[in-house]
């Protein structure tokens, strides 16, 4: 049987799209090939017909996962107030409960830090976001702070198990990103 002329492809962007989800939803060391190829109806042999290795998946995961976040600030961005509207989205109890859907800053780039596996990928995100923000307030190191605030709340908010106690570090980090950004208005 043949396959028609575009079949790798589509299967090698279905791997990307499902290893971007597991990814950041279960971890990269979590996340074993032999599942998640069994989980697209596809042979663990056949991985390595798409890639070299576990490494290079990651990487063109992290990089789907990326465009997917850009799609979503692209839309806070369009709105009137793009760093409020930001805010919210990003720390959303919507944002918590769907990390296979959400940013990979919080997830994927902390796992690849902590296992020393620094990633060029991780850059873009982090330089696209600042770009963002800065454009709006007009301070690097405020940016930065504003960004790393949003990212260590999102991260914290996911990994405690009292749901009040995670809706309080999403809403007080909100109400401090809100706080500062009023005081950076010129008066």
């Amino acid at each position: 049987m043949r396959y028609p002329e575009d079949h790798k492809a589509e299967t090698h962007k279905r791997i990307v799209t499902e290893a971007s989800r597991r990814f950041r939803s279960d971890g990269i060391d979590a996340t074993g090939l032999q599942p998640l190829m069994k989980a697209l109806g596809l042979t663990h042999g056949g991985f390595y017909a798409h890639f070299k290795s576990k490494d290079a998946l990651v990487e063109e995961a992290l990089q789907a996962a990326a465009n997917d976040a850009n799609a979503h600030w692209a839309k806070a961005f369009a709105k009137e107030r793009p760093l409020q509207a930001f805010f919210e989205r990003y720390l959303s109890p919507q944002h918590r409960a769907q990390p296979e859907q959400g940013c990979p800053l919080p997830t994927m780039s902390a796992e690849l830090g902590q296992r020393g596996n620094a990633s060029p990928i991780t850059d873009e995100v982090v330089t696209g976001l600042l770009a963002l923000i800065e454009k709006e307030i007009g301070d690097p190191q405020e940016s930065l702070a504003m960004l790393a605030t949003l990212v260590g709340a999102l991260s914290l908010s996911r990994s405690v198990a009292n749901e009040e106690l995670s809706n309080q570090i999403l809403d007080s980090a909100h109400q401090s990103l809100l706080r500062k950004l009023e005081s950076l208005k010129p008066h």
